[in-house]
Order: structure tokens, then sequence, then C-alpha cells
């Protein structure tokens, strides 16, 4: 994966070095969001950036409280909205990630540490969820935001 980033970053750094400053950040912001889209997209579908499925959430005992529980198999709900989901672009690098606590919960699952479930609570492993990452459609969106953006100024 990363020898086709190199590439892609190769290829586009000739046409890149030829935009304004102020294109070259609107360029980087729209690729920044689509790059949160296709991210959303894929953690809502539970899938790693090769393809495979989240690792599943270890059964609890929910017996002991009271009235209904409602357990969706849907993991990182509030994770992959916009609001904990930053996407940043600047003129030389675009950004996707996470802040503050969530980062912290999120790098907990991306690389599957340690980390305490809740407060008082002995340390767990968590299994490896890679919530961020480049997919081959992740590249291809950089390139065609890319090509997008350059046809869009030579038609004006």
């Amino acid at each position: 994966m990363t020898s086709k980033l190199e590439a892609l970053e190769t290829w586009a750094s000739g046409l890149l070095e030829q935009l304004q400053p102020g294109a070259r950040n609107q360029l980087a912001r729209t690729i920044a969001q689509d790059l949160r889209r296709s991210q959303q997209k894929r953690v809502l579908m539970q899938q790693n950036p090769d393809g495979s499925k989240f690792a599943p959430r270890k059964k609890r005992d929910l017996r002991g409280k009271q009235g209904r529980i409602r357990r969706k198999k849907e993991m990182f709900k509030k994770l992959r909205t916009a609001t904990y989901l930053k996407a940043q672009g600047e003129s030389s690098t675009i950004t996707v990630g996470f802040t503050g606590r969530i980062a912290r919960i999120a790098r907990v699952h991306q690389y599957g540490l340690k980390d305490y479930a809740e407060r008082g609570a002995p340390d767990i492993r968590y299994e490896q969820r890679e919530v961020l990452g480049l997919t081959d459609l992740d590249l291809d969106v950089i390139r065609d935001g890319l090509l997008a953006h350059l046809t869009k100024k030579q038609d004006n």
C-alpha cells in the first residue's frame, strides 16, 4: 500500500507545484473531506482497510440490568461522526483523524492495545480493529479529486 501511495505522491507532486497556494488549500480540504467520508463508510460497514471484518465484540453479562437491553452489532457509531472524525487539509498535508479522549479510544482499537473498559476495572486487551487506514479505493479518491480539480481549473 505504501508503494502505491508513494507512486501517487510522485505523480501528483509536479501537478501540485503548478497550483497557487489558495487552490492547493482548497484541493487539500476537498480531498480530506472525501477521505473522511470514505473512512466513515468503511467503519459503518465494520471493515478493516484490507476488507476483512472487524473482530466481534466480547460477550458481556447484561443480566443485572433492569428493562429492555438494546444491543446492536454496530461498533464506533458515534466515533465515525464528523464531530469526532476530523478532516483537515492544508497546502502540503491532508489529515484525517481523531482528537482528544476519542483519539485514545481509537488508538487502542487501531493497534489492539490494553486499556480499561471502565473506571476501576482491570486492563483488557482489545482486538485490533483498524479504524483508520487507506484502501485502494481511497487512493482512487485522492487521484480522482486531484484530476477533477485540475480539469475544473482548465475549464474556467
